[in-house]
């Protein structure tokens, strides 16, 4: 019934890698997802598995009596954005100095059930079907005359000479 989420904050990884991991994973089967982040070999991966193990674990303990495997879950939502960013210096040729940003990243994980979605989803509509009231549509007035025009430099220098003359 009830959609759960999970959430992993300041994991140091980029943003931009972990991504590439969410971007495979995202809207599918629960049970597919857990077996492409648990061989995969990406870095993000492993985390990204106990992540969405977390968020089962939360859908079950709100929908009391119902089972996962009838539900059939999907990772309805799941966004990285980026965390906090240390900054760090590595010494370089000439007495400078490199910035060296060591990026982290949040992120959140939903599940949903597919077929709690689909019985919600008529209930819904039939909302939105009924007439909420008739009220007047304002349109824009119609006019009969055209835009002026905007005159080039050629037909205002003609016009200019033929006043002249």
């Amino acid at each position: 019934m009830a959609e759960a989420a999970a959430r992993l904050k300041n994991y140091p990884t980029s943003p931009r890698k972990m991504r590439y991991v969410a971007d495979m994973v995202r809207g599918k089967d629960v049970n597919l997802a857990l077996d492409i982040l648990q061989h995969s070999s990406k870095h993000g991966a492993k985390p990204m598995y106990k992540l969405l193990l977390s968020a089962i674990d939360n859908w079950e303990k709100k929908n009391e009596g119902l089972r996962v495997e009838d539900a059939q879950l999907i990772v309805r939502t799941l966004l990285v954005d980026g965390g906090t960013t240390l900054k760090r210096w590595l010494p370089a040729p000439h007495g400078r100095a490199y910035k060296i940003r060591k990026r982290s990243n949040h992120i959140t994980l939903v599940v949903d059930s597919k077929v709690l979605m689909q019985q919600e989803k008529p209930a819904a509509e039939a909302k939105a079907e009924t007439p909420v009231a008739d009220a007047p549509v304002a349109t824009a007035p119609e006019t009969t005359e055209e835009a002026p025009k905007k005159k080039t430099k050629k037909k205002k220098a003609e016009e200019t000479a033929a006043a002249e003359s």
